[in-house]
C-alpha cells in the first residue's frame, strides 16, 4: 500500500432529521456547502441538527461535535455561522466508549466553550433511539467509502514475556488456562460495558436536567408575566371603579343640592299663598299664578342652562375629536419620516455590514456572550437589559436584582440600625436560580426571614 492510500483520522459531517441520519459529507464538501459552491435545497428553511466528527481508520468515532446549522428559503447556509468545530472537538470532554476508548464529546450540557452552549444540542440517548448508536452504525457502514486499515493480530510485547516455573513446564493445564482467559476477558467486557453505560446515563442526566432547568425558567417566566397583566388589569379597574364611585357622590350631590333649592322655594312660596288666602280669594289667584309663572321661569332656565351645558360640552368634545385626529396625523408623519430616516440611515450600514460576514456579539453576566441577530439589533437597542433577560428565561426586574447580586454578593438584609448587613455571602451564577430574600441573604438572616414567615 503506497502512503497516498494509507488510511488516515478523517473529519466527516452528518445530518440528522426525524428518522435519523439523512445526509453525510466530508468535511471538505462541508466547507464547500459554507462557502456558497454548493446548496441544499431539502433543508430550506429549517434548522438541521448536525454533527462534526472525526473517525479513525477502523471506522470507530473519536471526536463528536452536536450543532445546528440554520438554512434560508434557497437552501444556503447561515452565512454568519461561524462555529471553531475542530477547536471544540479538541477541548471536548470525555464522552461514552464508542469501540476505541471513551470520545471527545461537545454538546448543550457539556460545551468547553461557554458561548458556542447555545448552539449545541444534546444527543438522546433513550433506548431504541440512541443517537451515538445510530452515528456509530453509520460510520461502520461507510457509506463515504473511507479506506479501512485491516486489523492485524496483536504482537506480544517483549516486556510481557514471562517464564513459567519449572514444576509447570512438563504438564500444562490448558482447560484452566482457557477457562482462566475467558473468565479475564468476560470480567474486561463486563467493565467496559459498564463504564460505557455509567457514562451515558451521566450524560443523559445531565442534558434531561438542563432540560428541565429551561423549562421551568419558561414556565416561570411566564407566570411572571402573566401576574404583572392581572395585577395591571386589576389596578385598572379599581382605578375606573373609584372614578366612577367619585362621580356618582357628585351627581348624587347635586340632586340633593336642587331638591333642597326646589323644596325651599315651594315652602317660600306656599306661605306666601297662605297669607294671600287670608286676605282674599282675588289676591290668591293672583300669587297662584305668579307662582305658576315663576316656577315655569325657574324651570326654563334650568332647561336652557343644561342644555347650554350640554352644548359647550358638545364642543369641547367635537375640538377633542378634532385635535386628537390632528395628533394622529402629525404622529403617523412623524413616523413615516423616523422610518424613512431610519432606513437611510444606521440600517443600512447594519445590513452592509451583516453581508461582509459582521457578527454583532454582546456579553452579559449570566447569558454569556450573545450572537445578536440583524432583525433583533434595534430591540437591543431599545432595552439591552430586557435583551439580556429574555435569554436567561427570567423578567428583567429580576435579572436586575440578580446583576445586582452577582455584581457584589453581599447580604442585602437590613438591621435594625437602619444600615445593610453587608457579609459576604456565596454567588449565584444562573439568573433563573436566583430567589429574592434567600439568595441575597446570609445565613443568619435567611433563616429569620424563613422563621417569621412560619410563625
Amino acid at each position: 500500500m503506497s502512503m497516498q492510500n494509507k488510511p488516515q483520522m478523517v473529519d466527516a459531517v452528518m445530518f440528522f432529521s426525524d428518522r435519523g441520519i439523512c445526509k453525510q459529507m466530508l468535511y471538505p464538501e462541508f466547507e464547500a456547502l459554507l462557502d456558497g459552491v454548493v446548496n441544499m435545497p431539502e433543508f430550506a428553511d429549517e434548522q438541521m441538527r448536525v454533527v462534526y466528527v472525526v473517525i479513525n481508520p477502523r471506522l470507530l468515532v473519536k471526536a463528536a461535535v452536536f450543532f445546528f446549522l440554520d438554512f434560508d428559503e434557497d437552501g444556503r447556509p447561515d452565512r454568519g455561522w461561524n462555529m471553531p468545530l475542530q477547536h471544540l472537538a479538541d477541548r471536548a470532554g470525555r464522552g461514552p466508549d464508542m469501540g476505541a476508548g471513551p470520545i471527545r464529546l461537545a454538546c448543550r450540557s457539556q460545551c468547553p466553550v461557554s458561548w458556542h452552549q447555545m448552539h449545541l444540542w444534546d444527543p438522546s440517548l433513550a433506548p431504541g433511539h440512541n443517537d451515538l448508536v445510530l452515528l456509530r452504525d453509520a460510520v461502520k457502514r461507510n457509506q463515504l467509502g473511507l479506506l479501512v486499515e485491516e486489523e492485524a493480530a496483536p504482537a506480544v510485547v517483549a516486556e510481557r514475556l514471562q517464564v513459567a516455573s519449572e514444576d509447570k513446564w512438563y504438564a500444562p493445564d490448558p482447560a484452566k488456562e482457557v477457562a482462566d482467559q475467558m473468565a479475564q476477558k468476560m470480567d474486561q467486557e463486563h467493565r467496559a460495558k459498564t463504564a460505557q453505560l455509567i457514562q451515558q446515563q451521566r450524560l443523559r442526566i445531565a442534558s434531561l436536567t438542563q432540560q428541565h432547568e429551561e423549562e421551568l425558567a419558561k414556565l416561570k417566566l411566564a407566570a411572571e408575566e402573566q401576574t404583572t397583566r392581572f395585577r395591571a388589569q386589576l389596578q385598572g379597574m379599581q382605578q375606573t371603579l373609584r372614578q366612577q364611585e367619585e362621580l356618582n357622590a357628585s351627581l348624587k350631590a347635586q340632586l340633593v343640592a336642587q331638591a333642597d333649592s326646589y323644596q325651599h322655594s315651594r315652602e317660600e312660596l306656599t306661605q306666601q299663598l297662605q297669607a294671600v288666602q287670608r286676605h282674599g280669594r282675588t289676591e290668591s289667584d293672583i300669587l297662584r299664578a305668579q307662582f305658576e309663572a315663576e316656577l315655569q321661569a325657574k324651570v326654563a332656565a334650568a332647561v336652557a342652562e343644561y342644555k347650554e351645558q350640554v352644548a359647550v360640552r358638545d364642543v369641547e368634545l367635537a375640538y377633542c375629536s378634532e385635535l386628537e385626529a390632528q395628533q394622529q396625523a402629525e404622529i403617523e408623519r412623524l413616523q413615516r419620516e423616523r422610518d424613512s430616516f431610519a432606513s437611510q440611515g444606521g440600517d443600512q450600514v447594519l445590513e452592509r455590514l451583516a453581508r461582509l460576514g459582521v457578527v454583532f456579539v454582546v456579553y452579559h453576566p449570566g447569558a454569556g456572550h450573545l450572537t445578536i441577530a440583524l432583525q433583533d439589533v434595534a430591540r437591543y437597542q431599545d432595552n439591552p437589559m430586557a435583551y439580556a433577560a429574555a435569554k436567561c428565561f427570567v423578567s428583567e426586574d429580576q435579572y436586575r436584582r440578580w446583576l445586582d447580586h452577582y455584581q457584589q454578593p453581599t447580604c442585602n438584609a437590613q438591621l435594625a440600625s437602619g444600615e445593610r448587613c453587608a457579609i459576604p455571602i456565596d454567588r449565584v451564577d444562573t439568573p433563573s436560580r436566583f430567589v429574592l430574600g434567600e439568595s441575597n441573604c446570609c445565613a443568619r438572616h435567611k433563616t429569620n426571614s424563613r422563621l417569621r414567615t412560619v410563625g
